[in-house]
């Protein structure tokens, strides 16, 4: 079985949670509905088939993600991931770049989507902008060529503010299209 996708997805959600709260040395719950676990594994499980997977997954990554604890409620599963985790990840992955600028400028007090757009156009030519009226989100921004980041951006403008969130693409298919 291909953990690829579910391990970047561990790696990038917590390297987003260091970057918006800084380092810490520290253990991290993560949680997944069983359906984008299925969607992170290309597969088609039910409840009980998933954890038998989860913990040939947690074998698999053990060496760089140290003992991860899996369990599930009411198709909801938490991996415990232990300190060893954080620190793996903030010591192999980069320390900047397209993420890092991301953050630090939709957290800006007064940012405009044109700015936002604009760290997204610092890192590729490729960038679909689309301003969607489904009354959760505001605008939709991603690589159309899934470099530097696959995720979808959704973009909310509250007041002087504007809040993210980040959906893989199989995600937000689910969520908010037809397909």
């Amino acid at each position: 079985m291909n953990f690829s996708k579910l391990k970047k997805n561990i790696i990038d959600v917590i390297k987003e949670q260091q970057i918006k709260l800084g380092y810490r040395k520290e253990s991290v719950r993560l949680y997944y509905p069983l359906q984008s676990l299925n969607r992170l594994l290309g597969t088609d499980l039910n409840e009980s088939e998933m954890k038998s997977v989860l913990n040939a997954f947690a074998e698999c990554v053990k060496e760089e993600l140290g003992s991860i604890g899996i369990s599930c409620e009411n198709k909801r599963f938490c991996f415990f991931l232990p300190e060893e985790a954080s620190e793996f990840i903030y010591s192999h992955t980069d320390q900047n770049g397209f993420l890092y600028d991301f953050i630090s400028t939709v957290s800006k007090h007064n940012v405009s989507v044109d700015e936002i757009i604009g760290v997204f156009k610092k890192y590729s030519d490729c960038v679909h902008v689309e301003k969607i009226n489904n009354g959760e989100f505001d605008y939709l921004i991603y690589f159309e060529n899934g470099e530097p980041d696959d995720y979808r951006y959704c973009l909310t403008v509250e007041g002087e503010h504007i809040i993210y969130h980040r959906f893989t693409l199989e995600d937000y298919k689910d969520f908010y299209t037809d397909n």
